[in-house]
């Protein structure tokens, strides 16, 4: 009997592995490109920070070089739980703030209150990032042109900020290089749905509406965020070009942390989700 099993979970993992070979050739065709549009979309970019004084500048001045009309985006930046200059530092630089009437648990929260009160306001997408995030100066042109390309849910290119630092940064930024190219593009390619990655990531107004808010408050609510809109038959766009520079753990320790929580988040979804992925 257990040779049996064995066998069947050893087969099941060949079959997976093959079809993941065969996605991932995909990859081996150009990317796809995007019309040139006119500016139009108009955007809210949402940054949820905590104790991100050190970084929180960096990627407030990335947003505002972006090659798009300043007129048409305005970022926000949640702080929350913060014992630090956060907040000073984000206004210096530019940003609006946003600070939440509830108790923030989790970065699902923080995006929850935003969105709430964002929402009667009239912006035509919003656009999520980490505190720690650098963005290539076209990245905001480029989700335009795939959002109005008619996509509600699109994802970017989430490349590292901080790859050479040492052998862990560079295996997260290999990491993120075969779900960016070897999965979403090819998924994208093929007219399946990509899946959304934390961060750099784009979602309508409308579809906002049409799901009651944001409603996403797993220890990974980028993965629930996905499980739910593959469940609803929604399809998540990949823009190659589009390209966010992520800063990634450099210890061994932080790494097992962020690595366990993303575990148990996982598992988290799968409870909720399963079943309707299924």
């Amino acid at each position: 009997m257990l040779d049996t099993l064995i066998l069947i979970l050893t087969l099941l993992l060949k079959a997976a592995s093959l079809w993941f070979l065969a996605v991932a050739l995909f990859a081996l065709r150009k990317p796809k490109r995007y019309a040139v549009c006119a500016p139009r979309t108009r955007f809210a970019c949402l940054v949820a920070a905590r104790n991100e004084e050190a970084v929180i500048g960096a990627l407030v001045e990335s947003l505002k070089k972006q090659d798009y009309p300043d007129a048409l985006y305005d970022i926000f930046v949640i702080p929350n739980n913060c014992t630090d200059d956060t907040e000073s530092e984000a206004l210096c630089a530019g940003a609006k703030i946003f600070r939440c009437f509830e108790p923030v648990r989790c970065k699902g929260d923080a995006l929850h209150e935003a969105v709430a009160w964002l929402l009667p306001q009239r912006y035509d997408a919003f656009c999520v990032f980490d505190a720690d995030n650098v963005l290539d100066c076209r990245f905001v042109e480029e989700m335009n042109r795939t959002f109005s390309d008619g996509y509600e849910v699109v994802t970017s290119y989430r490349n590292t900020k901080n790859y050479g630092d040492n052998w862990i940064t560079a295996g997260y930024g290999l990491w993120f290089l075969r779900e960016s190219e070897y999965l979403n593009r090819p998924r994208d390619y093929l007219g399946t749905s990509c899946a959304v990655s934390g961060t750099g990531f784009l979602f309508a107004h409308s579809l906002l509406e049409e799901l009651g808010g944001w409603d996403y408050f797993l220890l990974t609510e980028d993965l629930e965020f996905t499980a739910d809109l593959v469940c609803r038959g929604e399809k998540i766009a990949y823009c190659h070009d589009a390209v966010i520079y992520d800063e990634q753990p450099s210890s061994f320790a932080q790494s097992i942390r962020q690595r366990s929580r993303w575990q148990r988040g996982y598992l988290q979804v799968v409870a909720k989700h399963g079943g309707n992925m299924v």
